[in-house]
């Protein structure tokens, strides 16, 4: 992300127009649907780290590929097609997992190992894929702001479906986290999610923006943020303060298991340890040495499954 935020900030010179170009580049290689992949792995963990994570990750991928999956479609409230994909559980099963991927991601390319972990210890799984990724339509990617509404029909569904006799678990990783943590700011959601798991989630797009333009360049948000939200409201058609999953986990009564590496250098453990501070429900912190983000799981495969069933067995049944 960086490499993206560096090429946004080549053209600041202090001028006014200066600065309206950065914020036009850094809109338009962030915001806008990106079907090819321009995050730099090496911000998230070690390269050789990586490598042996593929280890694990490759042949869970390539079994799910496999198997009987359903292909599910939804509308979301501005129209566009939202994709999915359902895998139920070997043996009936009263619970369902929403699997919400990261930023430039997809569900069945970064979902499908902790997707087999829940298949395998019963759930259903509900993998899916964000607007403006994979298979879903959309211009723009939502950042968490958009795809709230988006998770939000995602349960409607499932509670329509499966006429709310399935307990929900939604989980996420980094952008996907966001997502199920502002979803919790929906009190009617309540009844059917029991739990939430969220990995490496940012407190909102705007406050991970911010945090990038001081790490690496010594910037203040103004004016390169005002200018760059002024942009995404007139084309995306939402701000990046427009809501915040602090303000979500303050009100919710649903438990949530925050989970961090603790060398991610792109989105600081410190907003989990905020979020997790913050939060008014029961709640849990794993912060899991030696990993970047969204590395936590394969990091430390058994400790993070392990911590994720210890928590959620007190919720659903």
């Amino acid at each position: 992300m960086s490499k993206i935020v560096m090429g946004a900030l080549l053209a600041l010179g202090g001028t006014a127009t200066a600065c309206v170009a950065g914020a036009k580049t850094l809109f338009n290689r962030t915001i806008p649907r990106q079907d090819t992949l321009r995050v730099d792995l090496s911000e998230m963990a070690d390269m050789s780290k990586w490598e042996e994570y593929k280890k694990f990750m490759i042949p869970n991928r390539e079994w799910l590929e496999k198997q009987n999956l359903e292909t599910v479609k939804i509308t979301a409230r501005d129209g566009i097609e939202l994709h999915a994909k359902y895998f139920p559980a070997e043996n009936p099963s009263n619970k369902l997992v929403i699997c919400n991927h990261g930023y430039t991601g997809r569900g069945m390319k970064d979902c499908t190992s902790i997707a087999v972990f829940f298949h395998r210890i019963g759930y259903d799984c509900l993998i899916v894929d964000h607007r403006g990724h994979g298979d879903s339509e959309g211009k723009y990617i939502g950042f968490g702001i958009l795809d709230r509404f988006d998770c939000l029909r995602w349960i409607q569904y499932v509670n329509n479906r499966f006429e709310s006799r399935k307990q929900i678990l939604l989980y996420g990783v980094s952008m996907g986290a966001t997502t199920v943590l502002m979803t919790t700011g929906f009190p009617e959601i309540e009844n059917t999610v029991k739990a939430v798991v969220s990995d490496c989630a940012f407190t909102s797009p705007y406050a991970v923006f911010r945090h990038i333009l001081k790490r690496d360049y010594h910037l203040p948000p103004f004016p390169i943020m005002d200018i760059n939200d002024a942009m995404c409201r007139k084309k995306a058609g939402y701000g990046f303060s427009d809501y915040s999953a602090l303000y979500a986990v303050k009100n919710t009564n649903i438990p949530i298991l925050f989970i961090h590496g603790a060398e991610d250098n792109f989105v600081p453990v410190s907003m989990s340890k905020q979020l997790y501070n913050e939060c008014g429900s029961e709640k849990d912190l794993m912060i899991v040495e030696n990993a970047g983000h969204g590395a936590a799981y394969y990091e430390d495969v058994p400790a993070y499954e392990e911590k994720i069933i210890s928590f959620t067995e007190k919720y659903l049944d």
